[in-house]
């Protein structure tokens, strides 16, 4: 009898454990709730030969500036030429063609080396795509969110992760289904890659132009939903600019407010001014911080310590952000690979 009591006791014993947190196996986080680090202008020859490269560096977020030239109505990428290309990304469209080809390619070649390294390495992390519309859309020239979305799709098919997917059919607009943390784990975004848009600076400093791209892809989701065709977008447009508190009740009509979830802005503006920037994490919302390295104590902006960056990383994964951005393409993938909890 003693021997049976002392068995059921170790079997209630293992019931408890298994369904305990932290235990047996800690469940997999969400995309939501984890940190990671991201490389500006990845595509920039300086910091990676090609850009094959750059998706080898680990690093979980990187980014295009991308022109809409209406002289050849195509996609360049580049710094400050936009009438041309100058980057990274080579006329390569196999596996076996990366690493080789010429460079200085359109936001299409991009694409296409994007889509060939997925093949080589099919589990790869979730990489967000930052994508920096330097002159905004041109829907007149035949650039504007549909004919983005159609590019994407092209080249990447079911690699990407869509507006729809958050939906899951489920929640009706991206706010609901943020707020009910609908992301999937990060394990099951494997081989994923996530696009998200901000308006350029070229475009902030038109005075003729006051339809920015945030603005108008978030037209975009909002009458795709309503056309029962979300399921083209390709795209989260992201809120650009720190601020305290929402920043979407001050820029956006109230109809498509619900259809920013990304969220992007300075991490010394939000850190050194005590913003309170746990409206992100709460909603599980995507903060992207950029210029990383200036937070006070400001390091190095191109080559910081190991150990600097893991703290510069912490620092930020407490003030809630989803992905800390800055020029450390010199650092190992060791370093740039490295995702911690948020909050």
């Amino acid at each position: 009898m003693r021997g049976m009591r002392r068995l059921a006791a170790l079997v209630g014993a293992a019931a408890l454990l298994a369904v305990l947190p932290g235990n047996a196996r800690a469940a997999e986080p969400k995309f939501s709730g984890t940190t990671a680090i991201g490389t500006h202008n990845a595509y920039e020859k300086t910091k990676y030969t090609y850009f094959a490269q750059a998706l080898d560096s680990g690093a979980s977020l990187l980014e295009l500036d991308v022109y809409a030239d209406t002289l050849s109505r195509r996609w360049r990428v580049s710094h400050s030429n936009p009438l041309g290309n100058d980057n990274n990304c080579e006329a390569a469209k196999t596996p076996g063609e990366l690493y080789s080809k010429s460079r200085n390619q359109d936001l299409g070649s991009c694409l296409d080396n994007m889509a060939a390294w997925n093949q080589l390495h099919p589990d790869h992390p979730p990489i967000v795509v930052k994508v920096e519309l330097k002159v905004g859309f041109n829907d007149r020239a035949g650039l504007g969110p549909d004919e983005f979305d159609t590019l994407v799709a092209q080249k990447l098919g079911g690699s990407v992760y869509r507006p729809a997917d958050l939906l899951g059919g489920t929640y009706s607009t991206l706010d609901a289904a943020a707020k009910a943390d609908a992301w999937p784990t990060r394990d099951s975004l494997r081989g994923k890659f996530l696009f998200d848009l901000i308006p350029g600076t070229v475009e902030q400093a038109n005075p003729f132009d006051s339809y920015w791209t945030d603005e108008e892809y978030g037209d975009h989701l909002r009458d795709l939903a309503a056309a029962g065709r979300i399921s083209a977008a390709q795209a989260f447009p992201a809120v650009l600019g720190a601020a305290n508190g929402d920043p979407r009740t001050s820029r956006y009509d109230a109809s498509i407010r619900p259809w920013f979830v990304f969220f992007d802005g300075d991490a010394a503006t939000y850190v050194n001014n005590g913003y309170d920037t746990s409206f992100y994490s709460s909603n599980h919302y995507v903060l992207i911080t950029t210029d990383a390295h200036n937070v006070s104590p400001a390091i190095s902006s191109t080559n910081p310590t190991d150990a600097e960056v893991a703290a510069r990383l912490a620092l930020l994964a407490k003030h809630h952000a989803s992905l800390i951005t800055s020029d450390w393409a010199a650092k190992p993938a060791s370093v740039l690979s490295s995702v911690t909890p948020r909050g």
